[in-house]
């Protein structure tokens, strides 16, 4: 098994409700024990120690599916740019510019949107050009 299908079955597993009721239950058997073990130094180390090494796995577990999540969507978006006819190819890499070229790139967005507005109704959602943008002249 690969080490990503590995990390995908874990983060479902992890990520279940029952996963985190028996998490519940771990904890609550550690707290009821408390008094048995006269809260001694062994059983806190018991519950810190567990925590530590679960939460250090997780981490790695966590970021892998994140990476794979963040690549699977950004082909999907470069393959919606690469068919519209409108898109601009140039959007498909953006992964080579800094921080300030894509600063600059969203301010350019921003204010081409500038110009429409979005009406929400419970039955639908339509894009309509703004009126106050050009200074309600229609």
């Amino acid at each position: 098994m690969k080490f990503a299908q590995f990390c995908q079955q874990l983060s479902k597993a992890s990520g279940n409700a029952k996963t985190f009721m028996v998490a519940v239950v771990l904890i609550v058997i550690w707290a009821a024990t408390g008094p048995f073990f006269h809260y001694n130094d062994t059983w806190q180390l018991i519950i810190n120690t567990s925590t530590t090494i679960i939460t250090f796995l997780m981490v790695f577990l966590i970021q892998n599916t994140q990476n794979r999540d963040n690549d699977i969507l950004h082909i999907k978006i470069d393959e919606l740019l690469r068919a519209t006819k409108e898109a601009q190819n140039g959007a498909l890499d953006l992964d080579d510019l800094d921080a300030k070229q894509l600063r600059t790139i969203r301010k350019e967005y921003k204010s081409m949107g500038a110009n429409e507005s979005i009406a929400v109704t419970e039955s639908t959602t339509t894009l309509e050009d703004d009126p106050k943008a050009d200074g309600g002249q229609r």
